[in-house]
């Protein structure tokens, strides 16, 4: 071997390399012709290695590489819903190179390998690694198995599928031997399922047509050969050598198969042709005329990679790994009794990789005649993550996500939480929007209760009116008197709080509506409590202790009374603002699918409340103490069952706050508060009222008098 400095120069015998036609074969030469740069263009070797720059410089192909094999064989499986499948190839550098790119696709995606196994090579039918092999694919119970294998190696396993009577499964396999005759003449073969195959995308029929004709005409010429050799004598052996020249493989090549003769003569058409485009382009020869000059490997080797062109509508070119640009037919095997043939179902086109299947030219080969499933675990339902159950993440139980997750489909194993403005139902695959509630001024609920709220109001005008106008009578003075006013006011300002309840809450709103019934209601209860208190001192205080009330009214009492109280409920109120004030709350809490809008109650406005409530107690005691009293000042009856009523509907309204929520809650606050101020209207005012308008007779001093002398009698 002669060492040059370079290779610019360098001259070989040969500028171009065709074949050879098995991998093994070619990873040696282009090894070797990478060193010169020599193209080689191989029309069988499809291994992904040789893809390889770095390592083979001059290898191209016109066989597509088994990495678009492979990406056909996963698109497949994804296409029929195949999640459970089985590996298995031959041992050889094509098997085992297929089956390594094929499980690193696979295991990146969401089909798992169930079993990866190796088919041993020169072996028959009697091997017990086959038959051990088979046993396995009966034990992990799945229905495809992928066969990454050669012709040589696919033959006895077969065989040993055919003996133990495997049925009703989807063979997939390589292009080496989908087609091969080796394969589909083992005898009862058509009982072991479906078969689907990869081939190289067929050339155009007329590319068929003319092989056959040249096939043809080489048997002929073969034949001549022969009874010419058979008259004996040299004139024998000189037609002999005449026919050699001609074509010296017609014997074996017309014994071959006839699709594989007509896919791989025309691989080697195209690897030829690709040769005579880039000595073409190279010699200029488009001008008309080609040069004459030295062709140098390298030379050649950048216009072989460039070519571009058209054969029997077969687009022949080259990427930068050297491989051909070409796709695969997906094929069926069908059966008509013992006749085999194959059917075109489909196909996979590269740059973009695609995949195409035609569904009415599939014919499963199934008791059913439907597509068989390959799954290790039924789908889960939407809405339901997936619960691992062993390394094959394809075996899994199927768990419902709970309340306020969602199943996001990029991760199907783990359950997402909502957002805090959002919730999801159990077993949900999406969030929703939460409904925002509070008690809207719109909602037939609210205009009932704002109803109410304006006739109490407008009920506490009108007896403020007819208590102006009859000032003077004796029922308005027992009332009161100017007292009426004060508390028929303070009334009026607990039923204007109860409007800040409606509507969005602000905090405007949150900070007033407490303080502003807690402060204007007790007021009415102070009101209350020093009109009982003053007419108990005069029937029966009086007597035992005069100066009681004499200290009573030279104090004026009622009125410090008033405001005392009436300023310990405003510190109460204002120390619970300050230290907790009432603000605008989004409550998540209450629902799952509402946000309750409210004010956040404050921990210090119970001394408020309970201020309120021990007030409310207090009139009520001094209410029941006057009993006995005269008609005219008697207001125990109906007093007493006012406040009792009054107490009810706070005892109500305090324990449905742990139970109540949002606008429940705060209609329930309305309504409790509405049934005090009406049962307090009802109780005091309404029936003085009464006596005004219907009774008159009754509302004057004889007849006030006429009941203080009775009172005076019975004591």
């Amino acid at each position: 071997v002669q060492l040059l400095p370079t290779f610019q120069r360098y001259e070989p015998q040969a500028v171009a390399v065709i074949g050879p036609d098995s991998t093994q074969l070619a990873l040696t030469t282009a090894a070797i012709l990478g060193i010169f740069l020599v193209p080689e263009i191989s029309y069988e070797a499809s291994v992904e290695t040789l893809s390889l720059k770095r390592l083979y410089p001059s290898f191209l192909r016109t066989i597509p590489s088994d990495r678009q094999q492979v990406k056909a064989i996963f698109l497949l499986l994804q296409h029929f819903g195949w999640t459970w499948v089985v590996l298995l190839g031959s041992d050889n550098t094509y098997g085992r190179a297929g089956l390594d790119a094929l499980h690193k696709l696979l295991s990146a995606s969401d089909v798992c390998v169930a079993y990866r196994g190796t088919i041993p090579t020169n072996s028959d039918a009697s091997n017990p690694e086959l038959h051990n092999l088979v046993r396995i694919l009966t034990d992990v119970r799945v229905n495809v198995t992928i066969v990454f294998s050669n012709s040589q190696s696919a033959r006895p396993f077969f065989e040993v599928v055919v003996q133990r009577n495997i049925t009703g499964m989807v063979w997939v396999g390589s292009e080496d031997w989908s087609l091969s005759q080796t394969i589909w003449q083992v005898p009862g073969i058509q009982t072991i399922g479906t078969v689907i195959g990869m081939t190289v995308e067929k050339p155009e029929s007329v590319m068929l047509e003319r092989f056959e004709s040249w096939k043809m005409v080489e048997e002929d010429a073969v034949a001549k050969c022969a009874s010419t050799a058979e008259a004996g004598g040299e004139s024998a052996g000189s037609a002999w050598l005449d026919c050699t020249q001609h074509c010296t493989g017609c014997c074996s090549l017309t014994a071959a198969p006839n699709t594989y003769d007509a896919q791989a003569s025309f691989n080697v058409y195209s690897a030829v042709y690709a040769v005579a485009h880039g000595l073409h382009n190279l010699l200029g020869c488009a001008s008309g005329a080609c040069s004459k000059g030295t062709v140098y490997p390298w030379q050649l080797l950048q216009k072989i990679r460039q070519v571009n062109f058209t054969l029997y509508k077969s687009r022949i070119s080259f990427d930068a790994s050297g491989d051909i640009r070409k796709g695969y037919d997906i094929v069926m095997w069908n059966w008509s009794g013992s006749s085999w043939a194959s059917h075109v179902i489909g196909t996979f086109h590269v740059n973009p990789d695609r995949l195409s299947i035609d569904p009415g030219k599939v014919l499963w080969h199934t008791k059913d005649g439907q597509a068989p499933t390959s799954v290790c675990s039924k789908a889960c339902q939407p809405g339901e993550r997936r619960l691992q159950q062993s390394r094959h993440r394809c075996c899994f139980s199927c768990v419902a996500c709970p309340l306020g997750t969602f199943l996001n489909r990029s991760d199907p194993y783990s359950c997402q939480a909502c957002g805090l403005d959002e919730w999801a139902p159990a077993g949900s695959e999406a969030c929703f929007n939460r409904t925002v509630e509070f008690l809207s001024w719109s909602e037939t609920l609210s205009w009932v209760l704002l109803t109410l709220a304006v006739l109490l109001m407008l009920l506490m005008a009108a007896l403020a009116v007819l208590f102006a106008l009859n000032a003077s009578t004796p029922v308005v003075k027992s009332a009161g008197g100017k007292m009426c006013f004060l508390m028929l006011g303070s009334l009026a300002c607990t039923c204007s709080s109860l409007f800040f309840y409606f509507g969005e809450p602000t905090r405007l709103a949150c900070l007033l509506r407490m303080p502003l019934f807690a402060i204007s209601f007790t007021v009415f209860l102070s009101c209350v409590a020093t009109r009982s208190f003053q007419i108990l001192c005069i029937f029966k205080l009086n007597v035992r202790c005069p100066a009681l009330y004499d200290a009573w009214l030279r104090r004026q009492g009622p009125v410090l009374f008033v405001a005392a109280s009436t300023a310990v409920q405003a510190m109460l109120c204002l120390a619970a603002e300050a230290t907790s004030p009432s603000v605008p709350l989004r409550d998540y809490g209450a629902q799952p699918d509402r946000v309750m809008l409210q004010c956040a109650p404050s921990a210090a406005a119970g001394a408020a409340t309970a201020y309120t409530v021990l007030l409310s107690v207090g009139c009520f005691a001094l209410s029941y103490a006057g009993t006995d009293l005269p008609a005219g000042y008697n207001e125990a009856k109906s007093l007493t069952v006012s406040l009792l009523l009054h107490l009810g509907c706070s005892a109500a309204v305090l324990c449905s706050q742990g139970a109540l929520r949002g606008r429940a809650e705060a209609a329930a606050k309305v309504l409790g508060a509405l049934g005090t101020l009406g049962a307090l209207l009802g109780g005091y005012f309404v029936p003085r009222a009464f006596v005004i308008l219907l009774r008159p007779q009754q509302n004057t001093v004889e007849h006030f008098q006429m009941a203080i002398q009775a009172y005076t009698r019975r004591r």
